[in-house]
């Protein structure tokens, strides 16, 4: 049986100094490569079973403060256009099409269908770009990092895992009592690759029909 093919990626990256490896929730890094970072906790790959109360985290976080190189900062409500806006020029640059966008206070969550670039590259031009308009609006320093690390990926392998991911991904921002986002850069989903108009009987269109049987 063929292995399913990838038809779109929901990727994540964090605020600078948040969600780090020994983040008492659990973290997808597998390695603590900062002996500082390292002696505010264990290790946990993966979310963790029972999560801890928001004062453990609060506690942990305020730990992380005070070792960190660099500031700990939130993205303010106010700062979500300027990254929408980041995010908005590097997909124009870049032909990507994205289904699903969340900007929360220290983290971001997108959903890019299958395209040339690997889903690495795809995180460092978001990341590079938001990067740069962050310092050009002096919103952050030179020397400021403003992302914490290279991010995560998701590879999403049907139709109705796209259709799932994007209803989890706008259902981020009232999880934090913010308001839910729709952005200009975000296209509706029309099922792709098998939307209207597409010939049913291209390899691609019947080798994921069979993958969904």
């Amino acid at each position: 049986m063929q292995k399913p093919i990838v038809i779109a990626y929901h990727l994540i990256w964090t605020a600078y100094g948040y969600w780090l490896p020994n983040d008492p929730r659990g973290s997808m890094s597998k390695t603590i490569a900062c002996d500082v970072i390292g002696e505010l906790g264990a290790l946990h790959y993966g979310r963790k079973r029972v999560q801890p109360s928001a004062r453990e985290v609060r506690e942990f976080r305020d730990s992380a403060r005070r070792v960190l190189k660099h500031e700990l900062l939130e993205f303010k409500q106010s700062d979500f256009p300027v990254i929408a806006d980041a995010l908005a020029d590097a997909i124009r640059e870049h032909n990507y099409t994205c289904y699903a966008c969340a900007i929360m206070p220290d983290h971001v969550h997108i959903l890019i269908r299958k395209h040339g670039h690997q889903a690495e590259a795809m995180l460092e031009n978001l990341q590079s770009a938001t990067r740069l308009r962050f310092r050009n609006e002096g919103l952050r320093s030179e020397d400021h990092p403003v992302w914490g690390g290279p991010g995560w990926k998701v590879f999403l392998d049907t139709p109705d895992s796209i259709r799932r991911t994007i209803g989890y991904i706008d259902g981020n921002p009232p999880k934090w009592r913010l308001h839910r986002q729709r952005w200009p850069f975000v296209k509706e989903y029309d099922g792709w690759p098998l939307h209207p108009g597409r010939n049913p009987n291209s390899p691609y269109a019947k080798r994921l029909r069979l993958h969904m049987e």
